[in-house]
């Protein structure tokens, strides 16, 4: 009787420790990432989830330039994902390009994952007949659709249209955005009568793209640096996730709405 008294006992004692094991809270990944990687990082969360169940991600989708701001104010992020270098600089105390001096991104987690295409978009049937960036200047186009200066494609696109000669001339039929897809979404309301934004936000929200960049207006490459963020509370975590983002399933899902290696 004592010997079953005894296995019973030691019996329950070992699913107690078990307990906590089975029930842990699983280790958060905060990552904060360019708002054109929306969609992309939510199907990849979904495998994710397989690949390592004991990590929860959580992203904070924004415009570059807000997602900088927020980390340098000190929100909880694990890993910045950037929709361009001159964001990831500005934290980046290895950066020649950081003025105020900032120390945000974890020292060799740095790297450069993908890169994006610019391109002219049109809203259904596009009534005002824009066929290219240099029809942006014509008197067909009463009002586009821009990212503000604060944002990764706006800044292209002032690249784009101060290159071509037509920045200065257009300002007064310029909407701004605050991100990549408040643009995407006046050109598909049809409230304007073309936007810039990148290809991937075009393939997105399936939006007729009439034209690419001009690769003697825009000069500076379109690409996506990623590193985990020093204040991290769990860097190997975030580190596994950034390396899985490397992998051929991660890869196969950006080239799907246009992203390609850098």
């Amino acid at each position: 009787m004592r010997g079953k008294m005894l296995s019973a006992f030691l019996t329950f004692a070992l699913c107690c420790s078990l307990v906590p094991a089975v029930f842990a809270a699983p280790t958060e990944v905060i990552a904060f990432a360019a708002a054109s990687m929306t969609e992309t990082l939510n199907q990849i969360a979904e495998l994710y989830k397989k690949s390592d169940p004991s990590v929860k991600l959580v992203f904070n989708f924004d415009s570059s330039g807000t997602l900088k701001t927020q980390i340098q104010e000190g929100a909880d992020c694990d890993v910045f994902i950037s929709a361009a270098q001159k964001q990831m600089n500005q934290l980046d105390i290895e950066s020649d390009q950081n003025p105020d001096g900032l120390d945000f991104v974890a020292p060799g987690t740095r790297f450069n994952l993908l890169e994006n295409k610019v391109v002219l978009i049109v809203p259904k049937e596009n009534p005002a007949g824009v066929k290219s960036f240099e029809d942006i200047g014509s008197e067909s186009v009463k009002l586009i659709a821009l990212g503000n200066d604060d944002v990764p494609v706006g800044q292209y696109s002032r690249e784009i249209l101060t290159n071509m000669g037509i920045w200065d001339s257009i300002q007064s039929r310029v909407t701004f955005g605050s991100n990549v897809k408040e643009v995407t979404t006046q050109v598909a309301e049809g409230a304007v009568d073309c936007g810039i934004v990148y290809a991937t936000d075009a393939h997105s929200a399936g939006l007729e793209v009439v034209a690419e960049a001009p690769a003697e207006a825009l000069k500076t490459p379109v690409v996506y640096p990623a590193a985990v963020m020093k204040s991290s509370k769990n860097p190997k975590a975030a580190q596994s996730f950034l390396s899985y983002l490397k992998g051929s399933d991660c890869t196969a899902i950006f080239k799907s709405v246009g992203f390609s290696k850098p």
